[in-house]
């Protein structure tokens, strides 16, 4: 009898042993359970991140909570601020010595373009670069990690479709629409910097001028948003996630408009600070966080706030909008390199033409 007893509890315990055998052998990898996102994947990062980022608050406050769970022994920290005001930031801190960040996710590339330039990021080569819609740098300094759409938008319950712009040209040429018309200031706005210099290679730099003849606000887009709500504008020059927010949480009439001409897509990047002028000196940290960023997983939290992601292997894309692929149809290109090269001079443009 006692023989009996103590077979079956051996026979249980090989059971036991089986099972947690076969469950190690069954996709517990750190990449699945990364693309799972069950939040165990990167148990073993941790110390602290900061990162700089123009990200909208809310949206961060929600990248928070699934970072926590994939990343459970790293604290990381975000500074959120428009590209102007952390090119400022960063400018200061680099006179210091040493920056307060250790990855940057501003709006536009040339930013990226002109640290890389300085000595200021780490390379680290991302291993799915390929199914990247957007270029990146071959050295790995920088990658695409969200797609900002520069596009037009109106309040369908205030106007008719009929009775705003449908098009870039028209939004700045078009006498009807004067003073009843927005955009964001592209001197402190990376958005709208990189969509007046795409928009000035299309149409010359009389495109300023005829923007400023039309009297059009420049203002933040938040204040454009609540302008288009009440009706004191007929249009705005805006991001679309900015009026995608507005349909999806509160079902509002605000409606995008994809111009005839071409909407401006926006390819921001993520940067890896090198560690020399990093806050943290988490190299590992920083390389692991930028790796989930890029994978899947990452990019449902972009898409989840209203951005485009930037794999060209993922079919989902933010609520109530285009596809990535549909998008990329029809768009006014913007030259990065000149974006950065020539920016002293643009700015003195823009200064000039819009007042």
């Amino acid at each position: 009898m006692h023989l009996f007893k103590r077979s079956k509890r051996l026979i249980a315990g090989l059971s036991v042993l089986a099972m947690t055998m076969g469950l190690a052998g069954c996709g517990g990898s750190e990449s699945s359970t990364s693309a799972s996102g069950s939040g165990s994947a990167h148990e073993d990062i941790t110390g602290s991140i900061m990162i700089y980022t123009s990200m909208y608050n809310d949206i961060i406050e929600n990248m928070k909570t699934e970072l926590k769970k994939e990343f459970p022994n790293l604290n990381v920290e975000f500074f959120q601020g428009g590209t102007g005001t952390l090119q400022s930031k960063v400018a200061a801190e680099k006179e210091a010595g040493k920056l307060g960040c250790d990855i940057l996710m501003v709006a536009e590339q040339s930013y990226a373009l002109e640290l890389k330039d300085q000595g200021m990021l780490h390379p680290h080569v991302f291993p799915e670069a390929d199914k990247l819609a957007f270029e990146y740098d071959k050295e790995g300094y920088w990658y695409p990690v969200r797609a900002l759409n520069m596009v037009l938008a109106y309040n369908s319950e205030k106007y008719k479709e009929d009775e705003v712009p449908h098009s870039m040209k028209d939004f700045a040429e078009n006498e009807k629409y004067k003073g009843e018309l927005s955009m964001s200031d592209p001197l402190t706005s990376g958005s709208s910097y990189c969509s007046m210099v795409g928009l000035m290679d299309k149409y010359g730099d009389d495109y300023l001028t005829a923007l400023s003849k039309n009297k059009v606000t420049i203002e933040s887009g938040s204040n454009a948003v609540a302008k288009l709500e009440t009706g004191e504008i007929r249009s705005a020059m805006i991001l679309e996630e900015s009026i995608l927010k507005k349909r999806e949480e509160e079902s509002s009439p605000l409606t995008v408009i994809y111009p005839e001409d071409g909407s401006v897509p926006i390819p921001s990047p993520i940067m890896i600070i090198d560690e020399k002028y990093s806050a943290n000196k988490n190299i590992k940290a920083a390389e692991a966080l930028q790796e989930y960023f890029l994978s899947p997983a990452g990019q449902k939290l972009i898409i989840k706030g209203w951005m485009y992601g930037v794999r060209t292997d993922m079919e989902e894309h933010p609520y109530d909008s285009k596809t990535l692929s549909e998008m990329l149809k029809n768009t006014i290109s913007v030259d990065y390199n000149k974006c950065y090269k020539q920016r002293d001079e643009i700015r003195k443009t823009l200064q000039e033409k819009l007042k």
